[in-house]
């Protein structure tokens, strides 16, 4: 079971992943951009440890928390809870900000839509790309920003004898976009793991930049909540891969064979993918794959008895690890 919380602390700026060449036919902004970094990265570093065994290894994230305070850290909200703009932000105390207005619950009767429970007209702007924090799972009553923010570096590459931009004959530009992130010094990301990971200074990320990593142990309210079963309703809190393994779907096979679903909250899919490693400069790479957003919702005719951790490892695709091995598909009960 998950009882180690792996806190990392920058040590200045992280790079995103960088976006495409810039042409005017391919105007890109930060399409490109993978932040925080997945848990198959952090799974990196503890293959960098020697001597450590991480047959077992499971880790789950990303999620975020403040410095002072990291084991009450932030998971994505559950798409049916609904809060007004402008959302909360790290050290701003301002109460009426990011407050949830709207719990929505699914009405099978006649409507047979996500409605809220008090039957209130819906209106405003929503942003889903919310956090709420772990200690108010159970009790939501205020959601956050993301404590970060992007700042682009536009690199030209110049002609050797002239000052131009290089004219390439495949007509792909010249212009190239870098993504640097800055975390608010008051925050640091965290990962879930069932093993813990040596604390000291680690190279991290694509540009090998420096960060602060500490192990801490979870709350006893966190390791609970892990350990629950599911049940009939649930949020994903991590990105979900179902289906085979060139296949990708909205929930396992084995739910749609058992037609176990009976209402689904979620947005549009979002892409995963991470490194295999090997040998030399040129790493392998998993198969591009489409995942179900973190904060989508499931409604099941069923109950799940089984907390996520005990999950079939059958619903889970493998690419030599089942994809559980780095958190896919993490839910809570709700």
């Amino acid at each position: 079971m998950f009882n180690q919380l792996i806190v990392i602390s920058p040590l200045g700026l992280l790079y995103g992943s960088s976006g495409s060449f810039l042409s005017p036919e391919n105007l890109v902004g930060r399409s490109g951009n993978r932040f925080p970094p997945s848990s198959a990265t952090v799974s990196g570093l503890f293959a960098s440890v020697k001597d450590l065994d991480i047959s077992n290894l499971r880790i789950a994230g990303p999620f975020w928390a403040k410095s002072n305070n990291p084991t009450n850290f932030f998971v994505p909200t559950p798409f049916n809870l609904l809060a007004n703009k402008p959302l909360a932000q790290i050290n701003k105390e301002n109460p009426d900000d990011g407050q949830i207005k709207y719990h929505l619950a699914w009405n099978s009767d006649d409507k047979q839509a996500w409605l809220d429970p008090n039957h209130e007209e819906i209106s405003g702007k929503f942003d889903k790309e919310s956090w709420l924090a772990i200690e108010q799972w159970h009790n939501p009553q205020q959601v956050y920003q993301a404590p970060w923010k992007y700042l682009p570096h536009l690199h030209p590459r110049l002609e050797d004898n002239e000052r131009k931009v290089v004219q390439n004959e495949q007509k792909k530009g010249s212009l190239f976009l870098e993504n640097a992130v800055q975390l608010d010094p008051d925050a640091c990301l965290v990962y879930l793991s069932n093993q813990k990971l040596p604390d000291g200074w680690y190279r991290f990320g694509g540009e090998g930049h420096m960060v602060d990593i500490q192990s801490i142990e979870l709350s006893d309210y966190v390791i609970e909540l892990l350990n629950k079963p599911v049940g009939r309703q649930f949020a994903l809190i991590t990105p979900a891969v179902w289906g085979s393994n060139r296949l990708s779907c909205r929930l396992p096979e084995s739910w749609e064979k058992d037609e176990l679903l009976d209402a689904l909250l979620t947005d549009r899919p979002v892409t995963f993918r991470y490194r295999l490693g090997g040998q030399g400069s040129t790493k392998r790479l998993s198969r591009g794959r489409y995942a179900v957003p973190a904060g989508t919702v499931y409604l099941l005719k069923s109950a799940i008895e089984k907390a996520w951790f005990y999950w079939d490892q059958d619903w889970f695709p493998k690419e030599g690890y089942p994809l559980s091995r780095w958190g896919c598909g993490l839910a809570l009960p709700l």
